[in-house]
């Protein structure tokens, strides 16, 4: 009897207050159909931006990959592995001398055909959308950073208002994202990064974590 075709999911997000639940879930019922095993569930928090050393859920695939025990990789879209066209492009040309495909779910394609040779088309489609999510990224850090100087301009007073206090209890539920993150060991720079918010912010909930 043929075994099924191992597979590993890899769901992203950036930040604690979304969930990869939907991105899991679509990509089960694909596999299911298809008739492949999903051997593996990796999901992450973690910036699209992030260099590749920080990558800890695409060294796992990696890993699996050279080990043997996955022959695809399914992702929701191609924005999922990365917003950093290095990481997402070294991802891929990995997956390839390994013989992984790289299957993802946007557009129902993958990068090796049912024969195992590489899909030439899904190799463009690919580094077109890889440069895509690096642009939508790029281009909503220049909104915000628009936004902020039009408030700026305004006389709008950004963050709290001098003299105001809040409790370290407050502090911490005010920001769930940044307590889950550097519970989990995260540096201030990293979580600051994930979350968008100040590292003033982030040493201000250490320091809250600390106290309770």
């Amino acid at each position: 009897m043929t075994q099924p075709i191992r597979a590993a999911i890899l769901a992203r997000v950036s930040t604690a207050k979304q969930e990869t639940d939907r991105q899991i879930t679509e990509l089960q019922a694909v596999a299911k159909a298809k008739g492949w095993e999903v051997v593996s569930v990796i999901a992450e928090t973690i910036s699209g931006a992030s260099k590749q050393r920080q990558r800890t859920d695409i060294a796992r695939i990696i890993e699996m990959a050279k080990a043997g025990e996955i022959e695809k990789v399914m992702v929701h879209e191609v924005s999922r592995i990365a917003r950093r066209t290095g990481v997402s492009h070294n991802f891929l040309n990995d997956l390839d001398d390994l013989g992984v495909s790289l299957y993802w779910h946007s557009q129902s394609i993958e990068t090796r055909l049912e024969n195992g040779k590489r899909n030439p088309a899904a190799g463009i489609m690919f580094a077109l959308l890889s440069e895509m999510a690096a642009s939508e990224r790029e281009t909503l850090v220049e909104r915000t950073k628009s936004g902020l100087d039009e408030a700026r301009r305004k006389g709008k007073v950004l963050g709290r208002q001098v003299g105001s206090t809040i409790s370290t209890t407050e502090l911490i539920a005010k920001h769930p994202d940044i307590a889950k993150l550097l519970k989990a060991g995260q540096s201030i720079r990293h979580c600051a990064a994930i979350t968008g918010k100040s590292k003033g912010t982030v040493s201000a909930v250490r320091a809250a974590l600390k106290q309770t």
